[in-house]
């Protein structure tokens, strides 16, 4: 199937403005998003969607490929499906969001063929085990819990499953998994998807893929070794910067 990877790229963000375009490693942090993208054995081509020229002009800058969209989209998944619309010819939509410059091309690959190997599913994504004991009751750790078939029962900022006793409560009885920043749809999925209203569970937990889950379909998941961080604050880039330079 022709798969389209589209990076999210919105300009504005409350915890770290402009944060696409910060570059102390030398790159913008969109760059570094992008060619792990671009890495993808399975995917034919990446293409950013933002919301200002000035991200549009950096991905040029590199050489990539980025489309203006409507700047009132109310999420990431909305700007993705607007450029699904230009681009009919693709029947898988990977949706990498732009501030996880370390998601790992074999990771995008993975939720690709997860959901090329369900057919009856619409729907795919990634998580990995969590071997931090601190991430547990973080909330910006974003759970997930799983069927026996491999597809998602719920995804919660709150520790799930949580442990009635105390005593089971440890990385070495339970491989807690976090969930990772991607999605990968089939084409008329998506475009049904984005015009669903947010869920209350969604709006509960602030996580858009609870729509999928309220509304009732199955999201097949990827289990791979490593999670990515994902960049919200000033602390999260300047720990991305380091790791960077020791490299």
């Amino acid at each position: 199937m022709k798969t389209l990877i589209v990076i999210p790229a919105r300009l504005g963000s409350t915890r770290l403005p402009e944060k696409m375009l910060l570059a102390e490693t030398g790159k913008p942090l969109i760059e570094h998003t992008y060619a792990a993208a671009a890495a993808s054995r399975l995917a034919e081509k990446v293409i950013v969607a933002t919301d200002d020229r000035r991200i549009v002009a950096a991905v040029e800058r590199f050489g990539g490929v980025a489309e203006l969209t409507d700047a009132n989209h109310q999420s990431g998944t909305d700007r993705v499906a607007e450029i699904a619309v230009r681009y009919p010819n693709y029947e898988l939509i990977v949706n990498v969001q732009g501030d996880e410059p370390e998601m790992e091309s074999s990771t995008i690959d993975a939720a690709i063929q997860k959901l090329l190997q369900a057919p009856g599913l619409s729907i795919s994504t990634a998580a990995a085990p969590i071997r931090d004991p601190t991430l547990l009751s973080n909330p910006a750790c974003v759970k997930v819990i799983l069927r026996h078939d491999g597809t998602a029962i719920y995804f919660s900022r709150s520790q799930i499953p949580y442990p009635r006793n105390a005593a089971l409560n440890s990385l070495q009885n339970f491989a807690w998994l976090q969930h990772m920043g991607l999605y990968v749809y089939r084409r008329q999925f998506l475009l049904d998807y984005a015009k669903l209203p947010a869920s209350p569970l969604e709006q509960m937990e602030s996580l858009e893929q609870l729509r999928a889950v309220q509304s009732g379909h199955a999201i097949a998941v990827a289990v791979v070794e490593r999670a990515s961080s994902g960049i919200d604050t000033p602390e999260d880039y300047r720990a991305f910067v380091n790791r960077v330079a020791n490299r």
